[in-house]
């Protein structure tokens, strides 16, 4: 009962801070920063009750699609948060508290009370760091999507309305490949995991992951060389961010749709 009050706590006070956001950016004005960094922790603690009470079971884990789909949305609201501090990273939330309000209601929707086996150290680790470099590579695709309408607004003179509230676009293209950079070191690390923690990385049930997470990191890895010798920049950069993102959800919530939603159906 507690995990089912925290969650519709949180996606209260989301879209409370969701109307908030979308109310400033209708009348063109930036949103207060200290309010922002003061409401998130807040919201994160209530979302953080309800990612427990769903995920941490007595006898194992509760790790399915719904549950670590809001799970992972309360770390990167985490990193978003942190990151903040230092860097102009907040006018994210714009897009992702509403996101993050969907998500939780989907696990409350979603979630069963049928727990995973119990997770070795070793695995949990390979998990972990699965879900924080997917975090970081969602948060540099939102990124690179407000970059991508930054452009587009300034390459068409059209320099009101949410532009006016964002950094200039340079600094918003070097936050880009910096969290590419934090994210491509941690997927690296999650992948080397994988092949040296998991019996048969190459299971039937984790073929499609293990192929589609190679691909992103492929992909990731042709961006960050083109930026270092061919000095890849705007709608280039942009896209590659897209294609490398797509296979990395294919990699993980495609897998897990298939598996735990479609074939069970069947």
């Amino acid at each position: 009962m507690a995990t089912q009050y925290a969650n519709l706590i949180a996606i209260f006070l989301y879209a409370i801070a969701s109307v908030y956001l979308l109310r400033k950016v209708l009348r063109q004005e930036t949103p207060e920063r200290n309010l922002l960094l003061g409401l998130a922790p807040l919201i994160l603690i209530v979302h953080g009750v309800g990612v427990y009470g769903l995920s941490i079971h007595q006898h194992g884990f509760q790790l399915g699609f719904f549950a670590v789909s809001s799970l992972i949305f309360w770390v990167i609201n985490l990193i978003v948060l942190l990151s903040s501090i230092k860097k102009p990273l907040h006018n994210l939330f714009i897009m992702l508290f509403p996101l993050s309000a969907l998500s939780v209601a989907a696990s409350m929707i979603g979630h069963t009370d049928k727990p995973d086996t119990m997770l070795s150290f070793t695995l949990a680790s390979h998990i972990l760091l699965s879900i924080l470099a997917y975090s970081l590579l969602t948060i540099a695709t939102l990124q690179a999507m407000l970059l991508a309408y930054q452009n587009h607004q300034l390459k068409h003179r059209q320099a009101a309305g949410i532009i006016r509230l964002l950094p200039p676009l340079q600094t918003m293209e070097s936050l880009l490949f910096e969290l590419l950079w934090a994210g491509q070191i941690i997927l690296t690390l999650s992948i080397l995991t994988g092949i040296v923690f998991l019996d048969d990385i190459l299971a039937q049930r984790l073929t499609h992951k293990t192929v589609f997470s190679i691909l992103a990191w492929c992909i990731y890895a042709v961006l960050l060389w083109g930026r270092h010798a061919l000095g890849w920049r705007g709608y280039t950069a942009i896209r590659w961010t897209l294609v490398g993102f797509s296979m990395l959800m294919l990699a993980y919530f495609g897998s897990k749709l298939v598996l735990e939603i479609i074939l069970q159906d069947i």
